[in-house]
């Protein structure tokens, strides 16, 4: 994964003079070479860590006998001039131009031209920059900015590893840089929707006007009542894409939600999340007036979060976003709308300790009819009390003290001294199969630290919420039987009717997965859709911060470095 590497190179060619005295000595491109990347260069000026690339980029020279990669007689090539000018443009790939220095790449490659024969030490200098420069950008297409460990996600994907000088050279020979460029992101159709997106937001984010809306005089402004500013709501909602009846020209100006208003605001509610009732209340006004460049941010952010995913698909996955309260179960690799098998599911509370955690393992396989048992954290703080209260509680709803680990745990009685032993952790608590369990039906394994699942829930009416917090960490899907249909799907032994018998049992049945299914645990706060909508979703762990304060670092870093090397 991507490190915190910075353009050492670049800023000291920036720092030290291209030109050399007519009667110096021209040093060997090996030596050049050599020299740059070992930190030192003929004004003497200390570069930062290039450890990373070191090795790799001098093997690659040596290849090309240390020829130049991007100049051919002394000019830029045409991969060259095309790799600088999507450096100047890597913002709409959810980067920073600061991050790579492309405007004074740009300028530097012009002032070069201009100037007219360099020296080769010169020239060598600018062309081992641009590789390092073109290291970092090819690593941070495919790898991303950061380390997901950093912000304490448990994303260990299993990839190829990723060559930084390969891709180097791949671009110093491509005929098309930009495309060579998309090939090192993930290949992903929501993925470059999502850059669509970005390019549509940064444009309309030029206009900050466009989210100064008037408070609403009272707490909520219902369909057909009175609103000053309705014309400016007209204005946002139509520049957005959520106002489309074009009758609401004829009213443009007139203070009222008016049924052709109420549709768009209930369009830009279901885009951000929230209950689309039509109503001007707190939480949409909230979300109708922050400002597009936020909007802009949670898009780049969730972009870099992507690139911590595999490039390819290997396999037909499962995601679980979490600020979206949705799964998303794959028939195939590809990510098409009608590929996808799509359900609610409620996550971990806001609360530390209940967040449902971001990671990736491999679901193996399903029980059906299950055991509900009870973590000692929601023991201690829940059932405990009852219990001590009132033994009787156990059976009266349900539970069991057990001792062992395994569903062939043996049974102990409800005691005093197994109470105790309860509470010491030496005795376990678990709720029998039925209606009440709080896994219901089926739940669906696959191995984790996290001890984090899938399951069905006898919950049901809290999906019906639009904000689906709810749960200790484990993850409640609203359709189980689509889901577990979906799993077992390649597995003719199991059939519909095999099920149906399996999950009338009163004991647990476990059914391994004909083959495992990669699962994805992921924290997007932005979605582009195949039919043009941008779905934003609240950020209900504050996540987004983070990573934006990490993405900060790593820029203060550069900044700090650039102004040491320019003493």
């Amino acid at each position: 994964m991507c490190r915190f590497v910075l353009l050492g190179i670049a800023l000291a060619f920036l720092a030290a003079p291209i030109q050399v005295r007519a009667d110096a000595p021209v040093e060997s491109n090996e030596a050049v070479v050599r020299a740059t990347l070992a930190g030192k260069s003929s004004a003497a000026v200390e570069l930062w860590d290039l450890s990373r690339w070191r090795e790799s980029l001098t093997a690659l020279y040596a290849k090309r006998a240390f020829a130049p990669l991007w100049f051919t007689d002394g000019e830029l090539t045409d991969a060259g001039a095309a790799l600088i000018r999507q450096l100047r443009d890597v913002e709409r790939r959810g980067l920073l131009v600061v991050d790579y220095d492309g405007e004074r790449f740009a300028r530097l490659a012009a002032e070069f031209e201009s100037d007219g024969p360099q020296s080769s030490e010169a020239l060598i200098r600018l062309d081992v920059a641009l590789s390092v420069v073109a290291a970092r950008l090819a690593t941070d297409l495919h790898d991303g900015r950061i380390d997901p460990g950093a912000i304490g996600y448990d994303l260990d994907v299993p990839r190829p590893a990723f060559r930084a000088d390969e891709a180097v050279a791949a671009l110093a020979r491509a005929r098309r840089v930009s495309m060579a460029l998309d090939a090192l992101e993930p290949q992903l159709r929501h993925f470059l929707l999502l850059k669509q997106a970005l390019a549509r937001y940064r444009a309309m984010a030029t206009d900050p006007e466009l989210t100064k809306l008037p408070s609403p005089p009272r707490f909520s402004v219902r369909p057909g009542e009175r609103y000053v500013g309705a014309p400016a709501l007209r204005r946002l909602l139509r520049t957005l894409g959520d106002l489309r009846d074009p009758s609401a020209q004829s009213v443009a100006d007139a203070p009222v939600l008016d049924p052709a208003l109420v549709t768009g605001l209930m369009r830009f509610q279901s885009r951000h999340g929230l209950e689309a009732d039509g109503v001007l209340g707190r939480a949409t006004f909230r979300a109708l007036t922050t400002p597009l460049g936020a909007r802009v941010r949670q898009i780049v952010l969730t972009l870099e979060r992507a690139r911590w995913l595999p490039t390819r698909l290997e396999s037909p996955p499962i995601f679980v976003n979490i600020p979206q309260f949705r799964l998303f179960a794959f028939r195939t690799t590809n990510d098409f709308v009608q590929d996808i098998l799509q359900m609610d599911v409620i996550v971990g509370s806001a609360f530390k300790a209940r967040q449902t955690p971001v990671f990736a393992a491999d679901m193996r396989y399903v029980v059906l009819q299950p055991y509900w048992d009870v973590p000692q954290s929601i023991l201690l703080n829940e059932q405990l009390p009852e219990i001590q209260a009132n033994p009787g509680w156990v059976e009266e709803n349900g539970f069991e003290i057990v001792l062992g680990q395994s569903d062939d745990a043996v049974v102990q009685p409800v005691t005093d001294r197994n109470i105790q032993l309860l509470a010491q952790g030496k005795l376990r608590l678990r709720q029998k199969p039925g209606p009440a369990n709080a896994l219901g039906r089926v739940k669906f394994m696959f191995p984790n630290r996290h001890n984090v699942y899938l399951h069905d829930t006898p919950a049901r009416s809290l999906f019906r919420h639009a904000r689906r917090a709810f749960s200790h960490g484990c993850i409640r899907v609203s359709d189980p039987m689509a889901l577990l249909a979906h799993v077992m799907r390649d597995d003719p032994t199991w059939n519909a009717e095999r099920l149906a018998a399996a999950l009338q049992s009163e004991t647990p049945v476990r059914v391994p997965l004909p083959r495992p299914i990669r699962v994805f645990i992921i924290y997007g706060t932005a979605l582009a859709t195949e039919a043009g909508d941008t779905l934003f979703f609240e950020d209900i762990y504050n996540q987004d911060p983070r990573l934006a304060a990490l993405l900060a670092s790593r820029r203060t870093r550069a900044l700090t470095h650039s102004v040491k090397g320019a003493r």
